[in-house]
């Protein structure tokens, strides 16, 4: 199945979608199969599987501590791939966005990459640092195994950029809804909405939205103009504190507000 189509099987039930997003490997992967499997029975509809990475730049405090952790026990993003493609035997549906940098991805070459994302049952990969410019070897790649690359825009985005970005991504794109690194924040900007109507127009495609959506008010006000919300530092610092039944209760939290 598409990202789209989850994401548009969803609206026409009546709300956006839910798109957690956990930090695989923290504090073990045998903990994230449990996650994941969490997460699809209290309803997400995509799920975001963040790699471990040295240099996160685009995340905040929360999820950097977390990916720390994750490679302190060993996490790497073959183990993510391999736990992925654990969890589909075991049953596991909801599609899977594997969130991760662009140095493991080239480190182990965008072929075997790609190869291996199909095998687990990855339906989408989003690489945080690769600029759409540079985006079409590993679109390729990705396609040829029947995997969606999913880029990103932000409140910078130019509006020629935009466009390259829809003809690039695959069914979605991923819109960063405010400036700077990811981490919970009080409010959305003002002029939210009406952004988000010009990246749709500009891109052609749903947007997922994230980078500080944790409250109820927030996923709330977002859920009429974005085909999802996504919600990650809250559910990381929800599982370091309290594990499964502290991300359970988060999530169920932030569904609340959809």
């Amino acid at each position: 199945m598409r990202l789209a189509d989850a994401l548009s099987n969803r609206r026409c039930a009546g709300r956006a979608g839910f798109v957690p997003f956990i930090t695989a490997g923290d504090p073990s992967l045998s903990a994230t199969r449990g996650y994941l499997e969490a997460l699809s029975e209290v309803g997400a509809d995509i799920i975001e599987v963040g790699v471990p990475f040295s240099d996160p730049v685009a995340d905040g405090p929360v999820i950097q501590a977390a990916d720390m952790r994750a490679l302190k026990g060993g996490a790497s993003l073959v183990k993510v791939l391999d736990m992925i493609r654990a969890c589909r035997l075991r049953g596991l549906e909801v599609p899977v966005v594997l969130f991760t940098y662009l140095n493991p991805i080239v480190a182990l070459g965008f072929p075997a990459f790609s190869k291996r994302c199909a095998q687990a049952g990855v339906s989408g990969v989003l690489a945080v640092d690769l600029p759409v410019e540079e985006s079409a070897a590993l679109a390729s790649a990705l396609g040829k195994e029947g995997v969606e690359l999913v880029l990103l825009a932000s409140p910078t985005t130019t509006d020629e950029r935009l466009k390259a970005i829809g003809r690039q991504s695959g069914s979605i794109v991923y819109y960063v809804s405010r400036e700077g690194v990811t981490g919970v924040r009080k409010g959305l900007a003002k002029d939210l909405a009406a952004r988000l109507k010009k990246v749709r127009a500009l891109t052609g495609k749903p947007l997922i939205v994230g980078f500080g959506v944790a409250r109820r008010a927030q996923a709330a006000a977002l859920a009429p103009h974005a085909a999802g919300v996504v919600a990650g530092s809250a559910l990381v610092a929800a599982a370091a504190s309290g594990g499964k039944r502290g991300l359970i209760k988060a999530a169920r939290e932030i569904i609340g507000g959809l």
